[in-house]
């Protein structure tokens, strides 16, 4: 219990400074929106090309645990995804939803929490889970996104639209590029490694305090608090991954381990980022973001014992 609170009080002291500067006036009422501009447009951009440009493949190559958790996350938002176009007819909502319910906060806790508990043996699956949700779902939702705002009645030009504005998102757009960097197999010039090392580890505060403004605005009309995404992400999310990584693909004890502690991680800030930056309804987002990383101090407490020696 002490290692989750360790790595979930920071998270939730730095959701309450943003609810607080709300509150007290100290930012204003675009301020959310304005700071999540900045994490798409900027920080968030600089995380993806400098995780694709430097990592190292030969290390992260693990197909069990990459299919055992690529599977289970993917597949939980495809589901949910076509759950919510079924009820409500717009995917771009869908996809919101779908991403709530899978994707987990592997960056700002899963890297710190799989140290803690495996040490530097940690570090690899851990890297691997940040790589699926944040360049490969992401990027999939993002596109998901794109084509459910078309409104084109020709295909091919729909196609076209939704090409053009894929082109322009740095969030795509970004892996992409640095993929292509580590395909040349040369390191980073020192300067412009640092510059995106300092405005990728801005990425996650910015985004929290982002989303302690959001939840300090009162919100009109009805609320939903996303349970059922929180209950999707902290019990579905780590059981299908438990029993690909166990019972299919047969890991090795620690890969399995991690899988399932990072399985049953809590919604990170990503829909969240998404929702404000398209324009979306953020308000299941954010109580789902904040009801996900509350429980979570129960289901990782759970995992930590399950897997305990």
């Amino acid at each position: 219990m002490a290692s989750v609170l360790n790595v979930i009080l920071p998270v939730f002291a730095l959701i309450l400074a943003g609810f607080a500067c709300r509150r007290l006036g100290l930012l204003g009422a675009t301020a959310a929106s304005e700071i999540n501009r900045m994490v798409v447009w900027l920080c968030l951009p600089a995380l993806l090309f400098e995780a694709m440009a430097t990592v190292v493949w030969d290390e992260i190559w693990q197909p069990g645990f990459i299919l055992a958790y690529g599977i289970a996350t993917l597949g939980l938002f495809a589901l949910v995804l076509l759950g919510c176009l079924r009820r409500t007819g717009s995917l771009a909502d869908a996809s919101v939803r779908g991403l709530s319910a899978s994707y987990a906060n592997t960056g700002y806790m899963g890297i710190p929490l799989c140290l803690l508990v495996f040490g530097d043996a940690g570090m690899e699956p851990a890297l691997i889970a940040c790589l699926i949700v944040i360049c490969v779902l992401f990027a999939l939702a993002v596109v998901c996104i794109e084509v459910g705002l078309q409104n084109e009645k020709s295909v091919l030009a729909a196609v076209r639209k939704v090409l053009l504005a894929l082109l322009k998102n740095p969030i795509v757009m970004a892996p992409l590029l640095g993929g292509l960097w580590a395909a040349t197999a040369q390191p980073l010039p020192a300067p412009l490694h640092q510059f995106l090392k300092l405005l990728a580890a801005a990425t996650g505060p910015c985004a929290l305090i982002a989303l302690g403004l959001f939840l300090a605005h009162k919100q009109p009309g009805p609320r939903s608090h996303g349970t059922g995404l929180v209950l999707i992400k902290l019990v579905a999310h780590p059981l299908i991954t438990w029993a690909l990584a166990v019972y299919v693909f047969r890991l090795p004890p620690m890969w399995a381990h991690a899988a399932l502690l990072l399985s049953a991680l809590p919604t990170g800030t990503g829909p969240f980022m998404l929702a404000e930056f398209y324009r979306r309804d953020g308000a299941e987002v954010s109580s789902t973001i904040l009801l996900s990383t509350l429980g979570s101090l129960l289901t990782l407490s759970i995992c930590l014992y399950l897997i305990a020696p």
